[in-house]
This record gives structure tokens, C-alpha cells and sequence, in this order.
């Protein structure tokens, strides 16, 4: 089992952020977390501070590069905020559904990741459904991309939006293996509908397994939506995953 620290990504509190961001990044760290997961990072002021206040880091972040062609200014940006991995969070359903759309997309993000190694930052791609239920050649989407990707560029594999997509999340990260560096732990009945996502540890996927099969990569909790608090979810799962840590180094 994966002892690392566990982040978070703040678009799950994305209106505590909002209101408060050097508040709600404090009462982060008091739960337990050391790192965190921005989104659209360029766009919070004072975010650099707010996490030095808090002792929070930021190794990972979603910031959108491939649709503008801005990975320049925001590789130099997460490099000043000591991230070294940012990652693009969507390229639409439209782009999944051709061999030559797929692969012009990795194209970009293969140039992308050529300027972004000049700042010391790493480059990636974050999943939803779509790229898993379209198929290419004889695979997904997903992973017909990840086959024409430079070495260098790696994956945050969401592993709800994988369930909901129709592909097992566990076999998914076997297939894919290192060129996963980070996954998103998040739970639920795996139906698109984001409002049914719950606490880790308190829906129908096999968490224990999907860890299992990503035995190096960071672990990301996030819940895109919820029926109930989000902030408790967050710590609820928060105290989940420490508890299957603990069982497992027993």
C-alpha cells in the first residue's frame, strides 16, 4: 500500500476557495492534508502564499494548456509555485471519435511537454468518460493516446469517470501502468450523475483494489459534486484511506 501523503483536489471545495482560500486551505491541513490539488491555479490570487501559510504543497494541478497553447506562461507559473506536474483537464468528446483527431491531440501535448520541461515542469491528462467509450483501433480512446505519447508526459487517471466510461478501473491502471503518476480517488454507484458521488470508502467501487493497482501514484480525493457536504466527504475519506493504510502496515 501507497504510505504517501494524500491530496486533494479544490475543486471539490470549490466555493470555500472562493470565499476563503487562506481559511479553507487552513482547515485542510488541520484534517491531516499536505498537499492539494488546485484547478485553474493561474486564477486565484495569492494561492503561493495561502499554501505557505497552510504547509501545504501543490505537486500536481489542472490548468487547461492544450486548447490556448499557453503551456509557456503556465509552466513558468506553476514552476514559481513549486508544482512539477500540470495537468490538462479536458479535450472535448468530439476529439476522442477519430484515429487522426486522437493522435493530433498528442501531438500537442507531446510539444507541450518539450516547453514545459524547459521550467522543470512535467505535463499530463486527466480523464473523464468519453475517452473511454469511444473506441480506436481496437482500445479506447485513452489508451490509444497513451500509446503516442512521449515518454515524458503521464496520465492522472480518474478512476470514476473510468467506471462510469465502461472500463474497469483497476485493469485500466494495470494496462497502463507507469505512465500513471496520479489517480483520482473518488466513490459513488459509478453513475455519470456527479450529485450521487460520496465519501470515499462509502460507494460501490473497490477502492482497496484501485489503489492496488497503482502502487506509485499520488492519490488525488476528489468528489465533483454531492448530495451531501463536501468538505465532510473530503475528511471522511481522508480518515478511510489512512484506515486502510494503517490495516495494511499492521
Amino acid at each position: 500500500m501507497n504510505t504517501s501523503p494524500l491530496s486533494v483536489q479544490l475543486y471539490t471545495v470549490r466555493e470555500l476557495i472562493t470565499k476563503d482560500l487562506p481559511g479553507t486551505l487552513q482547515r485542510l491541513a488541520d484534517a491531516g492534508f499536505t498537499r492539494v490539488e488546485p484547478f485553474a491555479f493561474t486564477q486565484f490570487e495569492g494561492l503561493g502564499d495561502a499554501l505557505t501559510a497552510a504547509g501545504l504543497t501543490a505537486p500536481t494541478t489542472h490548468q487547461g494548456f492544450l486548447a490556448d497553447g499557453s503551456i509557456a506562461v503556465v509552466a513558468a507559473a506553476a514552476s514559481a509555485l513549486g508544482i512539477r506536474s500540470v495537468i490538462d483537464p479536458f479535450v472535448g468528446p468530439e476529439k476522442w471519435t477519430s484515429a487522426e483527431d486522437v493522435a493530433d491531440t498528442a501531438r500537442r501535448l507531446n510539444e507541450a511537454a518539450t516547453v514545459a520541461a524547459e521550467h522543470g515542469i512535467t505535463v499530463g491528462y486527466h480523464n473523464h468518460a468519453h475517452e473511454l467509450q469511444s473506441r480506436i483501433e481496437g482500445t479506447t480512446a485513452l489508451e490509444y493516446f497513451a500509446s503516442l505519447l512521449d515518454p515524458e508526459v503521464v496520465l492522472e487517471i480518474d478512476t470514476y469517470w473510468a467506471a462510469v466510461g465502461g472500463v474497469d478501473p483497476v485493469d485500466l491502471l494495470g494496462r497502463l501502468g507507469d505512465r500513471v503518476a496520479a489517480i483520482h480517488v473518488k466513490d459513488g454507484p459509478g453513475t455519470a450523475e456527479t450529485k450521487d458521488q460520496v465519501a470515499v470508502g462509502s460507494g460501490s467501487l473497490d477502492i482497496p483494489a484501485i489503489l492496488a493497482a497503482a502502487p506509485s501514484a499520488l492519490r488525488v480525493i476528489e468528489l465533483d459534486d454531492s448530495r451531501g457536504d463536501r468538505f465532510q466527504a473530503v475528511v471522511d475519506s481522508f480518515g478511510y484511506l489512512r484506515s486502510l493504510e494503517n490495516g495494511a502496515n499492521a
